[in-house]
């Protein structure tokens, strides 16, 4: 069981009900229906009805005791060591490696960072549960949920862009390039090469924003924010646009010369059942700072 309580804090002069402060927080509608049939949630120690009003400093208690979800997702131990930028009770914020796999394909894989983050959370009695992954060749950080009843409540987030990530990344300058600019160009399958993606008007929309940092005749260093999340996006809109990411094996012909220069930097998302942003930011590597 996960349960939750939570004093809540009136913003301005909002009058919310249960179910509305609810539904503010992002908890599923099928969440919202079993804590109030099994009356799970409580106000002040108590349950109220759903049209209840909740005041200023109340405390809210929500006492999640169903089953989350039919597969739960299962991890062999790791051996690596966590590079931990932010915890606390329900979340990790994690910063993971260049060329190391966010999670397993297979059940036997052992080496990928679900694998470290079980290794690590075990030992609390607690499991990690995805929230988003980053590309294997991708560096930087990835938010861990310590319980699968917050994954719902940060997808939302995320489709609704409250969970915002931000890379930085050295590009190739064969093209020129503005200071800033936005990238909404559709992705879809290579269908010459499965492993690869490319910008096709069939794909699924795919929007990015761009702002140079600093250039030379070469290179860029540019800053990034991520509106959708599609599988190799940032890789693939910088290369269309004649700024492949240094070393990118899949998308970029130059030589290579070591890890793929793209860092998730910045993270930051509304904390659950609160009203608050939290961001989680790290200084970028010496792959990122220093040119080739």
């Amino acid at each position: 069981m996960y349960q939750k309580k939570v004093v809540y804090n009136q913003v301005g002069s909002e009058e919310l009900s249960v179910r509305e402060l609810l539904k503010k927080w992002l908890v599923p509608k099928k969440w919202q229906h079993f804590l109030r049939v099994e009356q799970k949630v409580l106000i002040n120690g108590s349950y109220q009805t759903f049209n209840t009003i909740v005041k200023d400093k109340d405390v809210v208690t929500m006492n999640f005791d169903f089953s989350p979800r039919t597969n739960l997702q299962k991890y062999l131990p790791g051996h690596s060591k966590l590079n931990i930028a932010y915890e606390d009770d329900d979340i990790i914020v994690v910063n993971k490696p260049a060329g190391q796999k966010t999670h397993p394909n297979l059940n036997r894989e052992n080496d990928t960072l679900f694998n470290d983050a079980e290794s690590y959370l075990s030992q609390k009695n607690q499991h990690p549960y995805m929230v988003h992954r980053i590309d294997q060749e991708t560096s930087g950080l990835v938010l861990i949920s310590k319980t699968p009843y917050l994954v719902p409540i940060f997808n939302r987030q995320l489709s609704s862009k409250i969970l915002q990530r931000e890379y930085l990344a050295v590009v190739d300058l064969n093209q020129p390039i503005n200071t800033a600019g936005t990238i909404d160009q559709p992705i879809g399958i290579d269908p010459n090469d499965k492993r690869k993606r490319m910008v096709r008007n069939d794909g699924q929309n795919a929007k990015t924003d761009y702002h140079l940092l600093s250039k030379n005749s070469k290179q860029a260093l540019i800053d990034l924010k991520l509106y959708t999340g599609r599988t190799h996006q940032l890789r693939v809109h910088l290369s269309n646009q004649g700024w492949p990411i240094v070393n990118d094996p899949l998308y970029n012909s130059n030589h290579k010369t070591g890890p793929l220069k793209l860092f998730a930097y910045k993270l930051s998302y509304q904390i659950p059942f609160s009203t608050q942003t939290k961001v989680v930011q790290v200084q970028a590597p010496n792959i990122i700072t220093k040119s080739d």
